[in-house]
């Protein structure tokens, strides 16, 4: 699963308190599912992405924005959600500076199986198809107008430590 990586490098190059210390951002999938294609090996990866961000001691909204961002590019669908709900999250207030705060993403990826012709087989995350931006405002102009839409794209496919 690709999504929680990338989603990690986008967290790390824009929340300024987590650039600082890493080791305070965790992600667990939670309620994992396949869902099988009749007919193929291949099949999307349901479940949920829990983002948790310890000891965070800046603003909670300026936390929401990357990971929004990110979504616009990683999964935009859930920005055309009837209900307009992309993520949910909660934070349990340690003090008047800090928080521990979890965002939950309900995430898919589609997995492609080919079979490799020396035997055995190979998998493959196939990218999300492009959608048009019906998040009006916060998509397109003012999410790239942060430099936060251009960059998350080439973060999200820049491998760890190159």
């Amino acid at each position: 699963m690709n999504k929680p990586d990338q989603l990690r490098r986008v967290l790390l190059a824009h929340v300024p308190d987590l650039k600082a210390s890493p080791d305070r951002l965790s992600l667990f999938i939670d309620k994992g599912r396949v869902v099988a294609s009749a007919g193929s090996l291949g099949f999307v990866c349901a479940y949920t992405l829990n983002v948790v961000v310890q000891d965070y001691a800046g603003d909670v909204p300026a936390l929401l924005v990357p990971v929004l961002a990110w979504i616009a590019e990683a999964q935009p669908d859930l920005l055309q959600k009837p209900e307009r709900q992309p993520f949910t999250f909660g934070a349990e207030l340690m003090d008047e500076k800090a928080a521990d705060v979890s965002i939950y993403i309900d995430l898919t990826e589609t997995v492609q199986v080919q079979v490799n012709p020396e035997g055995g087989f190979s998998t493959v995350a196939l990218p999300e198809p492009v959608m048009a931006d019906e998040f009006a405002g916060v998509c397109c102009v003012l999410l790239r107008q942060l430099k936060l839409g251009a960059d998350i794209v080439a973060e999200s496919e820049t491998p760890p430590g190159a």
